[in-house]
């Protein structure tokens, strides 16, 4: 089809640094069965060029916003492509605090991804960088911007398995606990990759 890109290997080049994956805060806050306002929860993934070293740069930036910090990462996850194209996806899930009003956060997603190159010239296109507002504390939004919480958040294992990882016990307005969702998305192909030093991402 003409316009298409021909999507390239994932290539997997560990980054220079100590993986420092699931550096979550304590069990009493992780225990929370609801996220605080001014806290976001979002979703990295690429598949294209050097993932893990982009998610990397990524969750970097989103350490770099004005007022805004890295609670938390989620190990670093291998996954199938789902309703997308191209080679499997990296994926992980960063628990932020002191995060601008929903909007601005989604626009300031928006640019990081521009940086890395992300491209869409058509639906569900491989990607260099796809980062997804999943949650906003406890903030519902429908609108053709934005979707708050995001909706096809309980659809995903990729998004499930990180982001419970972080909140094993969140409930999400007309969702409940999204442990419970966990079933429907089994058959999912994806693999949790050992925070061993070799694959990781550092807060």
């Amino acid at each position: 089809m003409a316009g298409r890109v021909q999507p390239q290997p994932v290539v997997a080049t560990p980054p220079d640094h100590a993986a420092a994956s699931s550096l979550a805060p304590p069990t009493s806050e992780r225990a929370a069965s609801s996220l605080a306002t001014g806290e976001a929860l979002v979703g990295l993934g690429a598949n294209l060029g050097d993932a893990p070293a982009t998610l990397q740069a990524a969750l970097d930036a989103l350490a770099a916003l004005p007022g805004c910090r890295v609670r938390a990462c989620s190990a670093l996850y291998r996954s199938a492509p789902v309703d997308a194209d191209g080679p499997d996806f990296y994926n992980a899930v960063a628990w932020l605090d002191g995060v601008p009003p929903p909007e601005a956060l989604l626009a300031a997603l928006h640019a990081i991804e521009h940086q890395h190159g992300r491209a869409r010239p058509y639906l569900n296109a491989p990607r260099t960088l796809d980062l997804d507002l999943l949650l906003h504390g406890p903030l519902q939004r429908s609108s053709p911007a934005l979707w708050l919480p995001h909706p096809r958040l309980h659809l995903r294992a990729f998004v499930l398995r990180p982001l419970l990882e972080l909140r094993p016990a969140l409930c999400v307005p007309g969702l409940g606990a999204l442990a419970d969702h966990l079933p429907a998305v089994a058959a999912q192909r994806i693999e949790r990759l050992p925070a061993d030093g070799a694959i990781g991402l550092r807060v």
